[in-house]
């Protein structure tokens, strides 16, 4: 096992998901394709640390104004039950059809992030934060998706609140906040089903922690870096990478 390796991946990751909001589902593509881990172990491992991500990230996008905690709390009600039914949904899969899943969904994702034009921050949108119902459906409905793939949250919630009318910045907060609640029922289905070595379970806090500083300094100097520019490249990277698990593995 190469703990180094981990240990850099989720820092990055990290760091990256503080910055954007987006890449959280690059760590179940790199322990399931690169290390080879059951998909238990796989998204037991990963939804930890959206689950980091999603506190940190959260409190520092809402201490800059960006986090809508009323459509936050909605949607995040409806992601908490989808999640339910996505785990379960999971567990009931083969582990090819899911990796399958996961990667149709990164795909997506980053196609989505590629096409949507950018909108200034200027707050929350109006159909979405008036719209409850249609807040809990799109939670309920991305809880399911995420927490079956792997896909953490943010990288579909996020592109979804902007094309309702969210701030690109007000979209991660809400998103990111999101995934707390998409984390809390994956991570207590895929431990209990998950067979980590003794190793693993020893390096886990250590990872988070990793994992937890990335966050922490992304999500501080998010404002401070051209969200665009590293958007784009995330989506290419992930469009890149699913396209070569999908086409060419």
């Amino acid at each position: 096992m190469n703990i180094a390796l981990i240990l850099a991946v989720n820092l990055l990751v990290g760091l990256c998901v503080g910055l954007t909001g987006i890449a959280g589902f690059l760590l179940p593509m790199f322990y399931s394709g690169f290390l080879g881990m059951a998909p238990a172990e796989t998204l037991a491992l990963s939804f930890a640390a959206f689950l980091i991500s999603g506190v940190l990230g959260s409190v520092n996008y809402y201490k800059s104004k960006n986090l809508d905690l009323r459509t936050a709390m909605i949607l995040s009600a409806g992601s908490f039950v989808g999640a339910i039914g996505g785990v379960r949904l999971n567990l009931l899969i083969p582990a090819d059809v899911m990796q399958t899943i996961l990667y149709i969904v990164v795909l997506g994702s980053g196609v989505s992030i590629l096409l949507r034009k950018d909108k200034k921050d200027t707050g929350a949108g109006g159909a979405a934060k008036d719209g409850k119902i249609l807040c809990f459906g799109l939670g309920a409905v991305t809880g399911v998706v995420c927490a079956a793939s792997g896909a953490g949250g943010p990288v579909l919630v996020m592109p979804l609140l902007t094309l309702l009318g969210f701030s690109a910045h007000m979209a991660i907060g809400i998103a990111l906040f999101d995934s707390i609640f998409i984390a809390f029922p994956a991570i207590a289905g895929y431990f209990f089903n998950a067979r980590l070595e003794q190793e693993m379970w020893m390096l886990i806090p250590v990872i988070l922690a990793v994992h937890a500083v990335g966050v922490f300094f992304g999500s501080r100097n998010a404002s401070k870096i051209n969200q665009t520019l590293l958007k784009r490249v995330v989506a290419v990277g992930s469009v890149a990478i699913a396209c070569l698990k999908l086409f060419l593995i």
